[in-house]
């Protein structure tokens, strides 16, 4: 029990640094600082919410298009930022392995906890100013609400596992990556709820595994106003099957790392 707890007081602190460094790294300590890592998503998701707003009115399907668009966007912005993150980490923060107790797996974890919380502070301070003026109401279900963004959060990181030792290995990747990130956002519940599909097309939907966990996120939100669709088990599946590649990646990437 001793060991375990070294070990953990041990990586906790290495978490803790590399994220102080990479915050530093980015942001430095001038204007805003770290916080620019909530304001980010908090810009991208109001001003997205805003031109909804004007362009199709205060509701759609019978609930607020300003919570709608702000649920939908912030996951969006938390998944896109996370995965453009990690193209390259290894490369860049190779020079730290000379530190036994920094692996490549807490590179990876680092950037994509930094883009997590930023996108869920901005989500809970947006969410928080809108409630004073009306246009935010509380969510029916937190648990399906955290639910959601759990699963959200477990796919997104999966997928970093994948992407970012494959980017090691061609650069063609971070060139297809942001295009990628585009052409995906139909198929990720962001902009539309499965009912509103037809219904042939909603068995398909539920393949993504975003849209499952969108679609629990908008049912914590929501309540009874909408019928949410989902399938627990294509996230997880797709996830686990994810990471373990990712991990099988990562061991060869590690090899071919010089550490100076």
């Amino acid at each position: 029990m001793s060991r375990f707890s070294d070990s953990w007081r041990v990586q906790r602190n290495v978490i803790q640094a590399l994220m102080i460094r990479e915050l530093n790294t980015r942001f430095g300590r001038e204007n805003i600082g770290f916080l620019w890592v909530m304001v980010e998503p908090l810009l991208f998701a109001g001003l997205v919410a805003i031109m909804w707003r004007v362009m199709k009115g205060p509701e759609e399907h019978g609930v607020s298009i300003v919570m709608f668009v702000i649920s939908g966007y912030i996951p969006l912005t938390l998944f896109r930022h996370a995965v453009s993150r990690c193209i390259k980490v290894f490369e860049v923060n190779a020079s730290l392995l000379y530190h036994r107790q920094i692996t490549i797996f807490d590179f990876l974890f680092v950037r994509f906890l930094i883009e997590m919380i930023g996108a869920m502070f901005a989500f809970t301070f947006i969410a928080t100013v809108l409630h004073f003026f009306g246009l935010f109401s509380a969510p029916k279900s937190m648990g399906f609400l955290l639910a959601g963004w759990f699963l959200y959060s477990l796919f997104t990181l999966s997928l970093c596992f994948m992407i970012a030792p494959l980017s090691e290995f061609s650069d063609v990747l971070e060139k297809i990556i942001p295009v990628t990130t585009y052409i995906m956002i139909p198929f990720s519940g962001t902009f539309n709820m499965v009912e509103w599909l037809p219904v042939a097309a909603r068995p398909y939907m539920l393949w993504s595994p975003p849209v499952s966990a969108m679609e629990m996120i908008r049912y914590g939100l929501f309540g009874d106003a909408v019928y949410p669709y989902y399938n627990v088990s294509v996230v997880f599946v797709f996830s686990i099957v994810c990471t373990l590649i990712g991990l099988v990646l990562c061991r060869r990437v590690r090899r071919r790392l010089t550490v100076e």
